[in-house]
């Protein structure tokens, strides 16, 4: 036994480190996610990148923590590099969100394809690959420490993986469902870096160490412990001040402001909202208000009632634009995250007539047997598309809860670009499943697509149209008869096997890009940083 070191025989000691260094990898690497979706979203991409860098990061520990151990088997190395992990961590709630903004400026510049893989493998080995490798190093070094004897190296391998993996378990399940919903991204990290902490400093305050050597563990609690100060702070739209709401749930970034005129939902910082509730009585201006012919595609007027569900509820909005301006339309909403649907009852006003289940969309067609006179899918969340909602097999599902005469109505919410867009695989996609297919393009990003079993859509549409009164409408659904166009499907149909979103999805990310920043980028090749600062001032 190491007499300065006694700790070190207490195996179960070294098990606990082995599951804690397990338990932190996976929680930071969850919260990588949510750090991400914010600004990058939560796509497979996005996903992808994450495990792709924490694995190279890990491979790379593992390498180093096995030579170090081999070459000086002292175990304060270990923890040492712990607790540089730990304080490591325990800043990224500080610095992290800035790190992701500034890294994102400098590329968009800089780069004119593919800005979401590289943007975000940067930002992935600049915050989390460090911290990882030093965690990385963790399993080599105690089997050093731990084996007594080649006898039992089968064993005490065993036992080291075993505890890891259960820490790895637990560290998966805790952040999604108790820590990030409860107390948010930046404490979570701040949680899991504590314990890291803790557990060296009870490793050199046990053992009999020269305090000259020690002198790194109050500097390290001092650090930690102004990080705990300064980031606990759950904003990530840290430069909007004037937020009705923010805050986190176990699917999304959720973001709530309003001004004199309308309340908009965003479930990320950097593309596009989501929702709107307009405090006066009058159309949007949006895609919510072209959504608004299905109902009268459906025959809403010439009927005592339709029956209405929405895929992807938000907080309501068509279901209150259609309330404000219709009578009969009896609504349903299914939302798979229910503090979306608690802040729509909180500030969007939605009718709490209205049931909203809390449930997948596809999920929910699989378990009903109704059938609806209108159903809107509007699932396709920022940048963020499910391949499960846009192959062959969903849209079967969606016609085969349709009546003869319903019509599905879809918000695309990224206009497509380049010879390919996926709004051509989607529209594509509903072709091959329906007869009859629109779209109309308004000004914006968002395109509606109607969808009917039979070929009767704008014959059913004009009748109804005629029989509406108001002049607001009366002018939207003219703009729609006039500039809404027959969709002639074609070759790219996607299918639960194959639907390759999030690549069409990552090329219309650039063609925005390109779009949004084209002036800049002039600016700054013409005359420098110095031009852009002044610029953008």
């Amino acid at each position: 036994m190491d007499s300065k070191r006694p700790i070190l025989s207490n195996k179960i000691y070294l098990y606990l480190t082995e599951f804690f260094a397990g338990m932190s990898v996976m929680a930071v690497e969850l919260g990588a996610s949510r750090l991400l979706a914010p600004y990058f979203s939560s796509s497979q991409i996005v996903w992808t990148i994450i495990i792709g860098t924490i694995m190279i990061a890990m491979a790379l520990g593992n390498i180093y923590g096995g030579r170090s151990a081999d070459k000086n088997p002292n175990p304060d190395r270990l923890y040492a590099r712990i607790i540089v992990a730990a304080i490591w961590i325990a800043l990224i709630p500080v610095v992290g969100k800035y790190l992701i903004v500034g890294i994102s400026a400098l590329l968009i510049f800089t780069v004119n394809n593919n800005f979401l893989i590289i943007a975000g493998f940067v930002t992935c080995m600049v915050i989390f690959v460090f911290p990882l490798f030093l965690l990385g190093t963790v399993t080599p070094s105690l089997v050093k420490y731990t084996m007594d004897s080649l006898n039992d190296s089968g064993r005490t391998v065993g036992n080291l993986y075993a505890f890891n993996t259960i820490g790895s378990i637990i560290g998966t399940f805790v952040p999604t469902f108790i820590s990030i919903p409860t107390v948010g991204t930046a404490i979570t990290f701040l949680v899991f870096a504590g314990i890291l902490l803790a557990l060296s400093l009870i490793y050199f305050l046990t053992s009999h160490i020269a305090l000259k050597k020690m002198k790194k563990v109050p500097v390290s609690v001092v650090i930690f412990l102004v990080c705990c100060i300064f980031g606990h702070n759950d904003s990530f739209a840290f430069w909007d001040k004037d937020l009705t709401y923010e805050g986190e749930s176990i699917y999304n970034y959720l973001q709530v402001y309003e001004n004199d005129y309308e309340i908009a939902l965003s479930t990320n910082v950097l593309f596009g909202v989501q929702s709107v509730y307009e405090k006066e009585r009058h159309l949007t201006g949006a895609y919510y208000d072209y959504a608004m012919a299905a109902p009268m595609m459906a025959g809403l007027m010439e009927k005592e009632s339709i029956d209405a569900l929405v895929l992807g509820m938000g907080t309501g909005t068509f279901a209150t634009q259609c309330g404000r301006y219709f009578e009969g339309i009896h609504f349903t909403g299914v939302e798979i995250d229910q503090k979306i649907t608690d802040l729509a009852h909180r500030y969007f006003h939605l009718s709490e007539d209205i049931p909203v289940i809390t449930y997948d969309g596809r999920a929910y067609l699989n378990v009903i047997d109704k059938k609806y006179d209108v159903i809107m899918v509007d699932a396709y969340q920022d940048i963020t598309i499910p391949f499960q909602m846009s192959s062959v097999e969903f849209f079967t599902l969606v016609k085969d809860h349709l009546r003869d005469d319903g019509v599905m109505v879809v918000n695309f919410n990224m206009r497509g670009s380049g010879s390919v867009s996926i709004n051509e695989y989607l529209s594509d996609t509903i072709a091959s499943v329906f007869p009859e297919v629109r779209i109309i393009e308004p000004s914006g990003t968002n395109s509606i697509l109607y969808a009917m079993k039979t070929d009767s859509m704008m014959d059913t549409f004009n009748r109804n149209v005629a029989l509406v009164s108001d002049p607001e409408l009366i002018t939207l659904f003219g703009e729609i008869r006039n500039d809404s166009f027959v969709y002639h499907g074609g070759k790219h149909i996607m299918t639960d096997d194959k639907a390759p979103v999030e690549l069409l999805g990552m090329k219309v990310i650039d063609s925005m890009i390109r779009d949004e920043v084209s002036y800049y980028k002039d600016i700054y090749r013409k005359e420098g940083l110095k031009g852009l600062i002044e610029a953008l001032r």
